[in-house]
């Protein structure tokens, strides 16, 4: 059968298509290990779980070894009251782990595929019919639904009072009986068309069974910085992508998602609404429970004890070079292909092999296929970007954050060691092909973790000297001419720089038209400009440059006065609903819940200053009037960084 969406309702609910569509319910009650180096100690604790649940003594094994315990067959509930009762003596493992994950993994099946075929495989045919549409209004303050846009191979429209237009809505749905359903902002037009549907009385089809799951919303710090996760009502036996909020199905499409799926063990549902760092965890414990390892509930080894000599000796980031500013010609970039997780695989780096590191790694062994795979669609985007390109992107996404993964305390398989080891050897490649480029007469100009821009020649030969060094496969990047970019001290910026590409095609880091926050209007200006730089393939040619950019450069603070005040919009996620100074953050804060628009930390919101000396906004939707003195010293400070190589 081929899965589609599974999930766990007191029974594996498996919904697939072989010859027809197809739902399986599978009777399979939750379990867990236990494991206590005192097993005497608690025997009536034992024998009450034997006796009310069911428990029996077994074996089984972690990426540390083979533990004996028991295997109880119950729920989370009963597990967290086991840890309280032994006062967390207790280890537990598989407690928190998805049902119809465990199912999939324990039978060697997976989501989005034949059983006889291979999960690591970029070529894969998927048999589902699909449905696209479009609500009309705008998704931060839903009202009334009054105007549906349908695309099933011609444009249809469905529009008249609400109540006609979710019935015909619910109509098309059921006599369609798509597989799966592509809506922009579905997390939140979804959610309000059920209700509606059931206050008027109507099924609501979007639900193959009439039932849905509810994911609720909630703001998490990642990385030093707040996030905020939507809320969702997920349909049974039904995939439902969210097009415009979807991080997964925005930087690699359909295909991406239903890759994440084959390769995690969760159903599109899922992989389109989770994060990389989440795909990859999953990843690891679906390949955990595939291979029979159990997975803990609660960390124990993020780090052993150390004393301050061990502590100050370890490395705890990335090797960087800082660059000299200015514009430079005939410069190749070197890049290692997912330099963090080919260390993992070749270093054999995995918390178990931190203390001895003559066993096999969890870690390594699970990334291999990864890595390869990533490798292989590298080379296959190359000369079909249409079928590879998002395969690779979600690979790519998934091996960049199972490195910080190996880091975070409660990653079920990441040891602090293990990720400091990774930094440490990754800065000793960096000195070593630096220090190799050197020998060989090459001139090194900046180096940032993974990669290294040189003059000189031949490239391929250094290519190769390169990977034979370190066993690791590299890119190739070459520029006509290259800039880095000045700090406000005039010291180079470490990761401000752009360049024409030998291809013709203008490389940008670090710069307005790169950054999320940067207006519309200002991004246009500057992707202007970069159009024009584009024409030039060497430092005299960007010298003849100059009026032209002038031009547009004036052109646009000239046409400031007329632009649209949404396209002068500002986009950041709120880090909180209060703040103690003034600034603009906080007064968008309070325009947007002054219309009512509910807000959360986390969320990203859209606002235009209307008054600078004062901070006085208002949100994107409803802006009229702005700030023209403001938004000149945008315009101004984007045009500088073009201006620095002219």
């Amino acid at each position: 059968m081929w899965i589609f969406d599974s999930y766990y309702k007191g029974c594996v609910e498996l919904w697939g298509r072989e010859q027809g569509l197809r739902h399986a319910s599978i009777a399979r009650p939750p379990s867990f290990y236990m494991h206590l180096k005192d097993p005497p100690a608690h025997q009536d604790m034992i024998e009450a779980l034997e006796s009310r649940f069911g428990a029996e003594e077994c074996s089984f094994q972690t990426i540390f070894g083979t533990l004996e315990g028991h295997r109880i067959y119950a729920s989370r509930k009963v597990a967290e009251k086991i840890e309280i009762q032994t006062r967390y003596a207790a280890e537990l493992y598989n407690v928190d782990v998805r049902q119809d994950h465990r199912y999939m993994a324990e039978h060697d099946i997976f989501p989005c595929g034949d059983r006889d075929e291979s999960r690591f495989s970029p070529d894969f045919e998927f048999p589902l019919t699909s449905l696209e549409l479009q609500v009309a209004g705008d998704p931060s303050m839903p009202r009334e639904i009054s105007y549906v846009q349908v695309l099933d191979g011609r444009k249809r429209t469905l529009e008249g009072s609400e109540r006609q237009v979710i019935s015909d809505l619910m109509d098309l749905i059921k006599s369609h009986d798509p597989d799966m359903i592509l809506l922009p902002f579905a997390d939140t037009w979804v959610p309000l068309i059920v209700k509606k549907a059931r206050r008027y009385g109507l099924e609501p089809t979007i639900s193959r069974s009439g039932w849905f799951k509810q994911m609720a919303s909630k703001s998490y710090w990642s990385y030093g910085k707040v996030n905020h996760k939507d809320g969702a009502l997920i349909p049974e036996g039904r995939v439902l992508i969210d097009t415009a909020k979807s991080f997964v199905y925005a930087e690699s499409g359909l295909k991406g998602v239903l890759t994440a799926s084959r390769l995690t063990g969760l159903s599109p549902n899922l992989t389109s609404r989770f994060t990389p760092g989440t795909l990859i965890s999953s990843y690891e414990v679906f390949e955990a429970l595939r291979r029979g390892v159990a997975v803990p509930f609660r960390k124990r080894d993020a780090e052993s004890l150390r004393n301050i000599s061990e502590l100050k000796a370890c490395d705890k980031g990335g090797m960087i070079f800082q660059p000299e500013p200015g514009v430079y010609e005939k410069v190749h970039q070197i890049d290692f292909t997912s330099l963090y997780p080919s260390i993992i695989v070749k270093y054999n780096l995995s918390p178990e092999t931190v203390e001895h590191p003559e066993l096999k790694g969890f870690l390594s062994t699970v990334l291999s296929p990864l890595l390869n795979l990533r490798i292989e669609t590298k080379r296959l985007k190359k000369t079909n970007p249409e079928d590879y390109a998002g395969v690779d992107s979600v690979l790519k996404w998934m091996l960049v954050t199972c490195f910080g993964y190996t880091g975070y305390r409660n990653a079920k398989f990441g040891q602090i060691q293990v990720h400091e080891r990774i930094t440490g050897i990754s800065r000793e490649l960096l000195m070593q092909i630096k220090e190799l480029a050197e020998s060989m007469g090459f001139q090194v100009l900046h180096g940032i973790v993974d990669c290294l821009w040189v003059i000189g020649e031949p490239v391929s030969s250094f290519k190769e000297a390169v990977e034979r060094a370190t066993g690791i496969l590299t890119e190739v990047d070459s520029y006509d001419w290259i800039t880095f970019l000045p700090q406000t001290d005039g010291s180079g910026a470490y990761n401000r720089y752009y360049g024409r590409l030998s291809t013709g095609k203008v490389k940008i880091r670090g710069v307005m038209a790169r950054k999320g926050d940067t207006p519309e209007y200002v991004r246009r200006m500057q992707q202007e400009l970069f159009e024009i730089l584009a024409e030039a393939s060497s430092r005299e040619e960007l010298r003849r440059m100059g009026p032209k950019a002038q031009e547009v450069r004036r052109r646009y603070m000239d046409g400031l006065e007329e632009a649209d005040a949404r396209e002068l919009a500002i986009h950041r996620r709120t880090s909180r609903l209060s703040y103690s100074r003034r600034c603009a953050e906080a007064s968008a804060v309070q325009a947007h819940l002054k219309q009512g628009i509910p807000l959360a930390p986390g969320m990203e919101i859209g606002y235009v200053v209307k008054d600078a000396k004062r901070w006085v906004v208002e949100p994107q939707r409803t802006a009229e009037g702005f700030d023209a003195r403001y938004y000149r010293k945008l315009l101004e400070k984007a045009w500088k960084e073009v201006e620095f190589v002219l």
